[in-house]
C-alpha cells in the first residue's frame, strides 16, 4: 500500500470546476492512484444533501475531505459569490489545505491506510496550493477547466491593462444597455459596479494576439474586463491565476487537439508540459471499475425522469435548454426564452435552476404551461451527460460554460448560444466562427429571436449545415480519446513524466 501514488485534487469550489475534476479524479484512480477529493466544507455539505448522507464514503482509496473557504456559513442551494470566493479562498483556505495535506504526509488518517501524498491537482484557479506543494515539495498539476482559447486570452488579461484597453471608460456606457435589464443581472450577482456593454467599443479587434483569428474582438474575450475599475476583483484574480500557469509542474486542460491546436500552442510556450487530455468525459470510457459510479459530484438534486421522457420522442427533435449553474437572469428573459420555445412549436426539455432568476423563484405563467403541455418539461437539475448522449436531442440552447460545449461538441450537437460570464463570451464566438457549429441569441432576447433560431437549427438549411460540422466534430473527440489517441497519449505522458516522476 505504501508504494501507491497519492494525488490530492482540489477543484475551485463551483459546479462547473469539480465535475471535470472528479472525472479527471477517476482516471487518476484507475490507473493506480489513490485519491483524497478536497471540497469546501460549504459544497462538502451540499453533496451530502444532494446525494445522500453515505455519498461521501468514498472507497478505501477513494476519500473525501473539506476545508474552510472563509465565506460565513451558509445552508443556501445556490453557488457562492464568486467575487467574494476569489477574495476568501486565498487567505483563508492555504493554511487548513497545508495541515490536511501534513495529516496526509505524516500517516495521521492510518486507520485508513492511506499512503503518503506524491502530488497535488489543484484548479487552475486555486493557484495558492502551489505554495503548499512548494512547502511539501511536491510536484503540482494545474488543471485549467476552460477552454484553450479561454485561457490564452485570460493570460492577455495583463497586455489589456498595460496597453489601455481595460478598464473601460464610464463616459463610454451604452444607456441602452442598462434599459436592456442586465444591469439587474449584475447587480444581483455582484460582478460588477456598472454595466459595460459599450457603444461600439468592444467592437474594437485584437489583431495581435498570437494564437487568435485576427477578427477576434474585445466582446469576444471572456467578460470580466468589462470593468471600469481597475481594482475590480474578478478581473485582478483571473490576471493573477493566469500568471502562475507557468509555475504549474504541469498544466492539464480539457480539451482536445484538433479542436484547439492553435490556442495551445501559446500555452506551451508558457508552460512545456501542457498537455491536452479532453473530453474527459469520453476519456471515462476507460474507466471500467463499477464502484466508481455511485460517485458523483452534481450539487443540486438530478431529476433522472428527464431520461424516461426523452425515450418517448423522436430522434433529433428535442431542444435542450440548460444554461448551467451559475447564470442569472432576469424574469423578463425567462419570459421571452420561455415563449420562444413555446411559439416554435418543438418539443423541449429546460433546466431552469431555482436560482436562475436573481433573487426571485424561476415561475412561468399558467398560460405557458397550458400551451407547452406534452412537449415540454421543466425541471431543475438534470445528468447532462445522459442527456446529450440521448439520441432524442436536437439542439443545445445553452450559456456556453465549457462543460457544456465539450460535450455537445462530442455528440454532435449545434448550439444556439447566449453567453453570459467569464470565458463563454470566448467559447460562443469559437463555436459560431472557428468551429462552425453554433448561431448567438441576443444578449437583450426577444421570443421572436428565440422562434426564428429554433426553428433554423432544427429544420433549416444552416441547422443542417451545422449538424453535419457537429457530427465532424464528434468523430475527431472520439478519435483523440480511444488507445492511441492524441488525448490517451498525452494522458499517458502526464502520469508517467510528471506525476510518478521521481
Amino acid at each position: 500500500m505504501g508504494s501507491k501514488p497519492h494525488a490530492v485534487c482540489i477543484p475551485y469550489p463551483a459546479q462547473g470546476h469539480i465535475n471535470p475534476m472528479m472525472m479527471l479524479a477517476k482516471l487518476l484512480h484507475f490507473k493506480g492512484f489513490h485519491i483524497s477529493f478536497v471540497n469546501t466544507h460549504y459544497n462538502h455539505n451540499r453533496l451530502l444533501r444532494s446525494r445522500g448522507p453515505s455519498s461521501l464514503d468514498g472507497l478505501p482509496d477513494f476519500r473525501f475531505y473539506s476545508i474552510p473557504d472563509g465565506l460565513p456559513p451558509s445552508e443556501a442551494e445556490a453557488t457562492q459569490s464568486l467575487p467574494a470566493l476569489c477574495e476568501s479562498i486565498p487567505k483563508h483556505s492555504l493554511e487548513p489545505f497545508c495541515e490536511l495535506v501534513g495529516k496526509l504526509l505524516n500517516g495521521a488518517y492510518v486507520e485508513k491506510e492511506v499512503p503518503p501524498v506524491t502530488c497535488i491537482v489543484s484548479d487552475g484557479c486555486m493557484s495558492f496550493t502551489l505554495e503548499a506543494a512548494q512547502r511539501f515539495g511536491l510536484p503540482e498539476v494545474l488543471f485549467w477547466t476552460p477552454s484553450a482559447c479561454g485561457i490564452l486570452a485570460y493570460t492577455h488579461y495583463r497586455d489589456l491593462v498595460e496597453k489601455g484597453y481595460i478598464p473601460l471608460k464610464a463616459e463610454t456606457i451604452a444607456t441602452h444597455w442598462v434599459d436592456s435589464g442586465w444591469l439587474h443581472v449584475y447587480s444581483v450577482f455582484d460582478f460588477y459596479d456598472i454595466s459595460d456593454i459599450t457603444n461600439g467599443y468592444l467592437e474594437t479587434r485584437l489583431d495581435w494576439i498570437r494564437g487568435m483569428n485576427k477578427d477576434i474582438r474585445l466582446r469576444d474575450f471572456p467578460s470580466l474586463i468589462r470593468t471600469t475599475d481597475i481594482n475590480d476583483t474578478l478581473l485582478n484574480y483571473l490576471m493573477t491565476e493566469s500568471q502562475a500557469l507557468a509555475r504549474g509542474s504541469a498544466v492539464v486542460i480539457n480539451t482536445f487537439d484538433a479542436l484547439e491546436q492553435d490556442s495551445v500552442k501559446p500555452l506551451i510556450d508558457i508552460n512545456p508540459q501542457t498537455y491536452t487530455i479532453g473530453p474527459l468525459h469520453l476519456m471515462q470510457q476507460h474507466v471500467h471499475d463499477n464502484r466508481l459510479n455511485r460517485i458523483g459530484s452534481n450539487l443540486w438534486k438530478e431529476d433522472t425522469s428527464c431520461i424516461l421522457w426523452l425515450d418517448a420522442k423522436d430522434p433529433g427533435s428535442v431542444v435542450y435548454v440548460n444554461f448551467g449553474s451559475i447564470t442569472i437572469m432576469t424574469k423578463e428573459q425567462l419570459i421571452e426564452f420561455g415563449w420562444g420555445l413555446a411559439n416554435s412549436k418543438k418539443d423541449f426539455l429546460w433546466i431552469t435552476r431555482p436560482d436562475i432568476v436573481g433573487g426571485d423563484e424561476a415561475m412561468m405563467p399558467s398560460e405557458f404551461i397550458d400551451e407547452t403541455k406534452g412537449r415540454g418539461m421543466v425541471t431543475s437539475w438534470c445528468p447532462q451527460e445522459q442527456v446529450m448522449k440521448h439520441p432524442s436531442i436536437g439542439v443545445f440552447l445553452t450559456h456556453c460554460g465549457w462543460n457544456s460545449t465539450i460535450e455537445s461538441i462530442s455528440n454532435g450537437i449545434p448550439l444556439i448560444c447566449w453567453p453570459f460570464f467569464a470565458e463563454q463570451q470566448t467559447n460562443c464566438r469559437y463555436s459560431c466562427v472557428e468551429w462552425g457549429i453554433g448561431i448567438e441569441i441576443d444578449t437583450n432576447v426577444k421570443r421572436e429571436d428565440v422562434e426564428a433560431q429554433v426553428r433554423e437549427m432544427m429544420d433549416g438549411k444552416k441547422g443542417k449545415m451545422m449538424k453535419t460540422k457537429a457530427s465532424d466534430w464528434k468523430k475527431k473527440a472520439e478519435e483523440a480519446v480511444v488507445v492511441g489517441g492524441s488525448s490517451y497519449i498525452n494522458f499517458d505522458k502526464l502520469i508517467t513524466d510528471v506525476l510518478l516522476r521521481n
